[in-house]
């Protein structure tokens, strides 16, 4: 089914850029929905209204992602007398909240070694900080009885090359030191589990992820806050903050709220401060998801325990069932435009969609002939140390956080909670942390971002061609501990 691959190039080198792609390809894409599967699978609801006229809070909140959503809910917790105002320029996660892969995970760190490499003194700590976190998300589900299709499955990390397997192999030893339980699996035990003649062996973590349906999660939270108290408005894109008094104002096209403190969650679109702004960058990711597998289908594959699954590769994919037995296939071609490029016709890119449906039926030639019902790209908060970072500004009375760099379904909810702390000034745990305290270093402007960004995408698509090896380029971010191999 696939196009020609260069001769000696790995499993997923191969693509379109080397031939004319394959009709079946073509047709495997030809009836995909631009809308995110996420959000097309929602039922209407009633809008919120915008904001008009002048008003007055305790708190604002800017942004109705997940991050903002979980800042609403747990102020509100904490102290329902607390007056809040939730402000989305469009809808309820509409942006990164309701395109991802629904992979809620327990690491704050965008995985393990990440965090090992960054915070080798915090990890096992932060690795704690994570689980709990988790546990809390499950918790205010079910407390709160909201189906967001919340599903503790665990997740597979699987080895598709020989120079994968040793990695995946020292890793369980090295995180039992940090607390952290993995198991290594070999090929007889992989194929066990999800079937691919791609799988030379895997890394299995039974705790450490669920697995949501992103929609449902990020309506549910507005549901939660909206029981709570919490003032909603869309279509409110705010337009400025400045300070008022002893607080701050916020405004929007149409009005505006003063409030005490201000806590910003806009995410990857331009921020309104602007020391963020050099912080993040927005990458662009892609993502199918296939009909309604039939039951033989399913046989066919396995994957009976329904966990979430990624590969090793530097340039990896992830992939996972949905509620309805499709699959859901994205990442690898991740795209940076030029100039912080952002915008609603980036959204489709009919050369990665080819890209990733050619992977999807090299990993699984059991299941050709199966189409893609959704495709649509997403862009994701991204800054140079790939986790969460957070800031204050105006005296204190505004804080933020930012680049959780597309493992955020879970990590918001910490990001939430902790810049509730730095707003309310209460010291804990995780306030104390070298990781919350630090901030990635900034990206360059252009056109140099672009040219730093371009030369590592190559250079990781070049290690994964080449045996994992990793370039002068590579090995010079690696010095300067800015390493990135995912």
């Amino acid at each position: 089914m696939s196009p020609r691959r260069r001769p000696g190039a790995g499993p997923y080198t191969g693509a379109s850029r080397w031939s004319a792609p394959d009709p079946a390809l073509l047709a495997s894409i030809a009836d995909a929905s631009q809308v995110p599967f996420w959000l097309d699978d929602l039922p209407q609801r009633d809008r919120f209204a915008r904001l008009e006229g002048s008003g007055a809070c305790d708190l604002v909140v800017v942004g109705a992602g997940y991050t903002g959503l979980w800042t609403a809910l747990l102020a509100k917790e904490a102290d329902p007398a607390r007056d809040v105002v939730l402000l989305e320029a469009r809808s309820i996660g509409w942006a990164a909240s309701g395109r991802n892969g629904g992979f809620c995970a327990s690491s704050l760190t965008h995985g393990f070694g990440n965090g090992l490499e960054r915070f080798p003194d915090e990890v096992g700590l932060l690795e704690r900080l994570g689980r709990e976190n988790l546990d809390a998300i499950e918790a205010t589900l079910d407390r709160y009885g909201v189906d967001a299709e919340f599903e503790r499955t665990g997740d597979l990390s699987v080895a598709v090359e020989d120079w994968q397997v040793a990695g995946l192999r020292g890793e369980p030893e090295v995180a039992a030191r940090h607390g952290l339980e993995l198991e290594f699996l070999d090929r007889d035990q992989i194929q066990a589990e999800v079937a691919s003649p791609l799988y030379r062996a895997g890394l299995r973590d039974r705790t450490g992820v669920a697995l949501v349906h992103p929609g449902k999660l990020a309506r549910a939270l507005a549901e939660v806050c909206l029981r709570l108290g919490v003032r909603i408005h869309e279509s409110s894109p705010v337009v400025g903050i400045e300070p008022a008094g002893a607080g701050m104002r916020v405004r929007t096209a149409l009005g505006a709220v003063t409030a005490a403190k201000v806590a910003l969650a806009s995410g990857v679109y331009r921020s309104p401060l602007r020391r963020v702004r050099h912080f993040v960058v927005p990458v662009w990711d892609y993502v199918l998801v296939t009909e309604p597998l039939t039951p033989d289908q399913r046989a066919a594959i396995g994957w009976r325990g329904r966990q979430g699954v990624g590969d090793a590769s530097n340039q990896f994919h992830y992939y996972r069932l949905t509620a309805d037995d499709r699959i859901l296939w994205g990442g690898y071609d991740a795209i940076y435009r030029f100039g912080n490029g952002l915008g609603a016709d980036l959204e489709q890119r009919r050369e990665t969609f080819l890209k990733l449906a050619d992977h999807f039926f090299t990993t699984f030639p059991q299941l050709d002939g199966v189409r893609f019902s959704h495709a649509w790209g997403g862009a994701i908060d991204t800054c140079s140390r790939f986790c969460a970072f957070w800031g204050t500004a105006h005296s204190g009375r505004l804080a933020y956080v930012a680049g959780y760099t597309g493992l955020g379904v879970g990590a918001t909810r910490f990001g939430a909670s902790v810049m509730l702390d730095i707003l309310d000034g209460r010291e804990s745990e995780a306030t104390a942390t070298t990781f919350v305290r630090t901030k990635p270093m900034p990206f360059p402007p252009e056109p140099l971002r672009w040219a730093a960004i371009e030369t590592t995408r190559r250079s990781i698509d070049g290690a994964d061609r080449d045996g994992g090896r990793r370039d002068l380029w590579l090995r010079t971010l690696d010095r300067l501990g800015l390493g990135f191999d995912s």
